[in-house]
């Protein structure tokens, strides 16, 4: 989708328009990690989420000295307002279309004459800087751009070989999943002891679930419940076959309406033409982006989070909707088996009948649904951002191990 992550506000941190620094004194042998936060700005997204949770829970570590750049001449300033408390800002400004023009060629200029010395930088969106001395982690989310290329648009068909030119660097790869790591493996040729999967953590967005289950205002006159879905809408995530779905599902139960949140995305047009074409139109409501606090409450008062993507990495709103208490119709596809697991149903992807019957299920079966939510309770309850600041510290400190000058 997606939305500005939950629970940010501004750090203390010097003024961004001060020089590049010389490097801070660390006590002991806390590592110094510069981590790339540019998703924080502009559009929220999951890889939003992601920079958010993560630099929150790593700054609360007594191991790691945790600072955000962002590859932006202008808006770098912002960064400040959006990095977690504990989380330093501080940076020359970085032109980022000469930068990723110049990064795409040569290995050159590092990153640490914008940024100051560290001991890692963390790509944190498919792309790691050249460094001089500092190791590198590029977090590869998925690899939609290599298994679906139809699917995307020409910025993100680069990835691949930015991905590729790292690897051949000797550059590390944090995944969200197992299923992401063999598939980085098996696709660049990848070292496996040089990949890492980490599974993200979940902040449940917005207000704590209503157990009252009331929907918030602005669904279609005459429903009281509503399948959710959540995501840019995109080719990828589906959601004409969704629609279609519902349509079959909503026939014989007056009382449901089809909630979508997420911005418009490249291909949104096919989604607003099934929507058009449905015979139960009146009932679809597409939000677009909402902010965090009206999301946690669409999320709590939803019967069912549908989450029909055609191939995912990891996959937040079915994740957030386990935390939330409610059940998850999904694709088996990607990580998504591996994340959501039996939490709940999954069918096949593109199968228009067998995600109208899912959803069916999970909406006319009382004792299955609370099935669902009590494994999703569980399921969840490991999946928090300090467990994933713990894998990637260690991470940290085995790539910190091989960089030169340290031992």
């Amino acid at each position: 989708m997606r939305r500005a992550p939950a629970g940010v506000c501004k750090a203390r941190s010097v003024p961004p328009r001060a020089p590049a620094p010389t490097g801070r004194p660390r006590p002991g042998d806390r590592l110094g990690v510069a981590v790339d936060a540019t998703p924080l700005l502009g559009s929220p997204t999951g890889v939003g989420r992601f920079c958010a949770g993560a630099l929150g829970a790593l700054a609360r570590r007594p191991d790691v000295d945790v600072r955000a750049f962002a590859v932006s001449w202008r808006r770098r300033d912002l960064l400040v307002h959006l990095v977690p408390p504990g989380v330093a800002v501080r940076q020359r400004a970085m032109p980022a279309r000469p930068l990723h023009l110049a990064w795409r060629r040569v290995s050159a200029p590092g990153i640490e004459w914008f940024t100051g010395p560290a001991d890692v930088v963390h790509g944190t969106n498919f792309v790691v800087p050249p460094t001089r001395r500092a190791g590198r982690v590029v977090t590869v989310h998925d690899l939609t751009t290599v298994r679906f290329p139809h699917l995307c648009d020409a910025p993100t068909l680069r990835f691949p070989a930015l991905v590729r030119r790292a690897v051949a660097e000797g550059a590390w790869v944090h995944t969200p999943s197992d299923f992401v790591a063999r598939e980085v493996v098996a696709e660049f040729g990848a070292d496996p002891a040089r990949v890492r999967s980490v599974h993200h953590g979940v902040t449940l967005p917005g207000a704590p679930p209503d157990p009252g289950r009331r929907a918030p205002g602005g669904l279609p006159p005459g429903t009281t419940r509503y399948v959710l879905a959540v995501g840019t809408v995109e080719p990828r995530k589906d959601y004409p076959g969704l629609v279609r779905a519902f349509g079959a599902v909503a026939a014989a139960r007056p009382d449901l309406a089809l909630v979508v949140i997420g911005a418009d995305g490249w291909g949104a047009g096919a989604f607003h033409a099934a929507v058009a074409a449905s015979p139960v139109a009146s009932r679809v409501v597409h939000l677009g982006y909402v902010p965090d606090d009206a999301l946690g409450r669409w999320l709590a008062g939803a019967a069912v989070l549908a989450f029909p993507s055609v191939y995912e990495g990891f996959g937040f709103p079915p994740v957030e909707a386990m935390a939330a208490g409610v059940p998850v119709v999904a694709t088996a596809v990607g990580a998504v088996p591996e994340v959501v697991g039996d939490a709940g149903v999954l069918v096949a992807p593109a199968d228009v009948d067998a995600l109208a019957g899912a959803l069916e299920v999970v909406l006319d079966d009382d004792g299955r649904r609370a099935e669902l939510v009590e494994r999703g309770r569980s399921r969840v309850a490991g999946l928090t951002w300090d467990a994933c600041a713990a894998g990637l510290a260690g991470l940290y400190a085995e790539v910190a191990a091989g960089r030169p000058g340290r031992s």
